[in-house]
């Protein structure tokens, strides 16, 4: 993967945009730089790219408040540029719609794969299992139409959240390890990264369950993993 896909990288040093480009183009992408958030915005709307790089420091806007605006008119890919040690970013990033993140310094095959891995995610169609799958009265979810209903109110799921749903809810009643979880929703490059499973985890309890610190929907195997309850032999 490669070829014709487009990368924007997003940061106002020079010498890692002319590193970054560098290195992707190397790899058989396509690279358009931007040196801060406003210029980010017009190459997002303009050059349309496939993902995009963006680093979080930044002058005049920093990567929080473009990343806001790029998803006030694009779903694409972002993958932010933290620095090592700063959780708090990361977090953060995520929770505004980030698709994933690395940390400088970073090695350019590291940051290849991460964007492989991405691509591969927001590109691929997850599998149907059937039309409706009604979990109770409170719940039920469309795979088809990629809709999920709590409590008669439409809850929108980001891809990596509705990716997550799909494997707990078709696995329901088993446990699906860390690792498993990993490996399905976000690709095995991220078999060490147990942070965003249960990061992902609070995501979906969040807008599914009504008290998510007893969730009746997601369980929690400790030590192992997490398990979807039990359907009905209905289902």
């Amino acid at each position: 993967m490669g070829s014709n896909k487009t990368i924007l990288v997003v940061d106002d040093e020079p010498r890692v945009v002319q590193f970054t480009k560098m290195n992707l183009e190397l790899e058989g992408f396509r690279v358009i730089t931007a040196a801060d958030g406003y210029e980010a915005l017009d190459k997002v709307v303009k050059e349309l790219p496939d993902l995009v790089i963006l680093d979080v420091m930044m002058p005049h806007m920093d990567g929080f408040e473009t990343l806001k605006k790029i998803r006030e008119i694009s779903a694409v890919p972002v993958v932010f540029l933290t620095v090592r040690g700063m959780e708090f970013d990361r977090v953060r990033g995520l929770d505004l719609g980030a698709d994933d993140y690395i940390t400088k310094p970073f090695s350019p095959r590291e940051l290849a794969s991460r964007i492989r891995a991405v691509l591969r995610r927001t590109e691929a169609k997850v599998p149907v299992a059937k039309s409706e799958i009604v979990v109770d009265d409170e719940l039920r979810i469309n795979f088809e139409e990629r809709k999920v209903i709590v409590r008669g109110q439409e809850v929108k799921l980001r891809p990596t959240e509705y990716r997550l749903l799909y494997q707990l809810v078709t696995n329901a009643g088993q446990v699906l390890t860390h690792e498993t979880l990993l490996s399905r929703v976000w690709g095995p490059e991220y078999r060490d990264e147990d942070h965003y499973v249960r990061l992902y985890i609070t995501y979906l309890r969040q807008k599914i369950e009504k008290d998510t610190k007893n969730p009746k929907y997601i369980l929690s195997e400790r030590g192992f993993g997490y398990r979807f309850k039990e359907l009905s032999h209905a289902q």
